[in-house]
């Protein structure tokens, strides 16, 4: 008998990740699976033969990751951490065998490729910028953690990036290691250059000769003003590097090699102080240094992007109306043509027949591993989720769209409670997303979970107001300087447009949202009073002190103007200045290690709040970044979200 589902369902999910692909036409595929009891992860590699042919290649209990397959299909390379959790290389037999781990770098590693003979293996490994070889950096590690000096000193524009601080001034180099010597080979010794934060996976590629490298960085010195990410390519034998796109404006990124070696493709934008800028594909010849930029009409941003199998085109993912699609882009200027629209992909790779394959999800079942062909046929290759999810009672998603701000469409999903019945008055959840350069995908979410909110006997909507991406350029940019008009009306309408529908209980209406979704829960405060209780996880909640960020260049573009020449954009769009209106209850949650949105910012509208005299609760996770990530706590986190609503709404489900 079917039932609704719970957090603890939640985590029981296996998470499929972005598959290795064997010469074959058979892939390995990286499974994370989470212990409520114990509150840890492990992830396990998986053989994948083919729809309902999976088998485990990697012992539990133990993290394998970034598997790499060797090009005659013999050997399989993946990361594995050592005692200290620094990801080190291991290197297997697919023919049958145990694992050996070959390398023990001072800060572990990341990434690894296989060059085209099989008898060498790349990756990407952190250094200091002041101890550039790997003797020196194990000496400089050493140093500091026995030091019982723990200060952070910077004079650069960042000390530190979402979690954790950045002061050590890690820089990365490409390393290669020859199989049967183990000797490990600096390509990139003297390279200072800042690689992607987020981590280096998917920064780089080896061309099919192995004589050339190209890969992605920041070209900007200390004290890192602005950054700026550029291509650029090394020379294995001479040890040269050479920057292919100095004179681009924007960033550059994810360089792909074509199987003939002919192109050199990757992504780009024009505005390097802007996150959401759309990243346009651009193509280079690599013997006359001509680029061209191929999607340049094509008002989307690629996410994903691979040479066809025959090398005669080119494969992509990106976002695309609140959803996301897979398309095709022959090798000149134009408009690329879908595969494959709806639910959400994690990434893809290209088959040896031409086909894609990646995890693949929707609204109400959590990712799977799918292979698409070109005619968008779509097969399902695992189901380590299906017996789980047929226990599951999910409610009826539905899409929507209401005129919002400006008379523009302003799209929404519905999601439905398990049980419905229209003829009956239920309570509604309106949840905001982040960003605010996001959207409310066709996705099951393992954080903000619209089916898991529904099961408790709310009707769930999410809305994409002005600002989220996938529908255009200039819809996501209408909002900078502008962080509350915009969404905050197309917001209302959407409450309004479900009001109208006859089921919703207007006496019962909650919203919540986390980030940009916090900062309007925030803004919601000040500006009306039709919801019954607001949940702000992680929220913005003053402007100007969000100059604590640790990432904040683009900050003065999303207020409207530098603080020190007009404050006034900053001022008008900070809710902070309508706590005079405060009236809603308001949830307040938030990481004591989110650097992205400081603590801070929960603690100063918590405080306002109780100082007012109003109904607050504050609840702060002293393990958790920007994101709720260990499993108890979410549960917690659970917990007292449908504990707050169901204290200022009542008990849920229909009247």
């Amino acid at each position: 008998m079917p039932r609704p589902m719970t957090v603890e369902d939640l985590w029981s999910c296996h998470r499929v990740g972005v598959p290795a692909v064997h010469p074959e036409g058979w892939v390995v595929v990286p499974v994370t699976t989470y212990s409520m009891e114990t509150n840890e992860s492990e992830t396990r590699l998986w053989r994948v033969d083919g729809p309902g042919k999976a088998r485990p290649l990697t012992a539990p209990k133990v993290k394998s990751t970034s598997p790499a397959i060797s090009p005659d299909g013999s050997k399989l390379a993946f990361v594995r951490p050592d005692d200290k959790k620094r990801g080190q290389l291991a290197v297997m037999s697919l023919g049958g065998g145990e694992a050996e781990v070959i390398t023990d770098l001072p800060l572990g590693l990341d990434d690894p490729k296989w060059f085209p003979d099989g008898k060498r293996i790349g990756f990407v490994a952190e250094v200091y910028r002041d101890a550039l070889t790997l003797e020196a950096a194990k000496k400089r590690r050493d140093e500091r953690e026995e030091s019982k000096v723990k200060a952070y000193v910077t004079e650069n524009t960042f000390g530190r990036f979402w979690d954790h601080w950045v002061t050590e001034d890690k820089v990365h180099h490409i390393y290669v290691i020859d199989l049967e010597t183990r000797e490990v080979t600096d390509l990139t010794p003297e390279m200072t250059y800042l690689w992607d934060f987020d981590g280096a996976s998917g920064s780089w590629d080896i061309a099919p000769d192995g004589k050339e490298i190209a890969f992605s960085a920041d070209r900007s010195e200390p004290p890192h003003a602005k950054f700026n990410l550029d291509v650029f390519t090394l020379d294995v034998a001479a040890g040269k590097i050479a920057n292919l796109t100095a004179d681009r404006p924007g960033h550059e990124m994810k360089p792909r090699y074509s199987a003939d070696g002919k192109w050199l493709l990757y992504g780009a934008t024009v505005m390097p102080e802007y996150y959401a800028d759309r990243v346009r594909l651009v193509l280079r010849d690599r013997a006359s240094g001509k680029e061209t930029v191929l999607t340049e009409a094509w008002d989307r941003s690629a996410a994903g992007w691979a040479f066809a199998a025959d090398g005669k085109g080119i494969r992509l993912h990106a976002e695309d109306r609140g959803c996301h699609a897979l398309f095709s882009l022959d090798l000149a200027p134009g408009t690329p043509e879908e595969i494959h629209r709806g639910g959400t992909y994690g990434g893809f790779r290209v088959m040896p027949d031409g086909s894609l394959i990646g995890p693949w999800e929707h609204a109400s079942h959590p990712a799977e591993l799918h292979r698409v062909a070109d005619d968008g046929t779509r097969t399902a290759w695992t189901d380590f989720n299906g017996d789980l999810a047929k226990e599951w009672d999910f409610g009826e998603v539905r899409e929507h769209y209401v005129d919002g701000a400006d008379g523009d469409p302003v799209q929404y999903y519905e999601i439905l409670p398990p049980g419905f019945d229209p003829k009956k008055k239920w309570p509604m959840l309106l949840a905001v997303h982040g960003g605010p350069h996001g959207i409310w995908s066709d996705q099951f979410h393992y954080r903000w979970n619209m089916q898991l909110f529904a099961s408790k006997g709310y009707v769930v909507v999410a809305p994409n107001p002005h600002g989220s991406t996938s529908w255009g350029q200039e819809y996501g940019d209408c909002i900078q300087g502008g962080w509350g008009d915009k969404p905050h009306t197309d917001c209302m309408a959407v409450v309004d447009a479900m009001e109208k529908t006859g089921y919703v209980d207007r006496d019962r209406i909650a919203t919540a949202g986390g980030s940009y979704g916090g900062y309007m829960m925030a803004w919601f405060a000040g500006h009306t009073d039709r919801f019954q209780a607001i949940i702000n996880h992680a929220g913005c909640s003053n402007t100007m002190s969000m100059w604590a960020s640790d990432i904040t260049e683009d900050w003065s573009r999303a207020m409207g103007a530098e603080p020190w020449e007009d404050m006034a954009p900053t001022d008008a769009m900070n809710p902070i200045r309508f706590s005079a209106n405060f009236k809603t209850p308001m949830l307040v949650i938030h990481g004591e290690l989110d650097y992205r949105v400081p603590v801070t910012q929960g603690l100063e509208i918590y405080h306002l709040y109780v100082r007012k005299g109003l109904p607050a609760r504050l609840l702060v996770f002293p393990d958790e970044n920007h994101w709720i990530l260990k499993p108890q706590n979410s549960r917690l986190w659970f917990g007292e979200f449908f504990a707050w609503l169901e204290r200022w709404m009542g008990k849920p489900g229909p009247r």
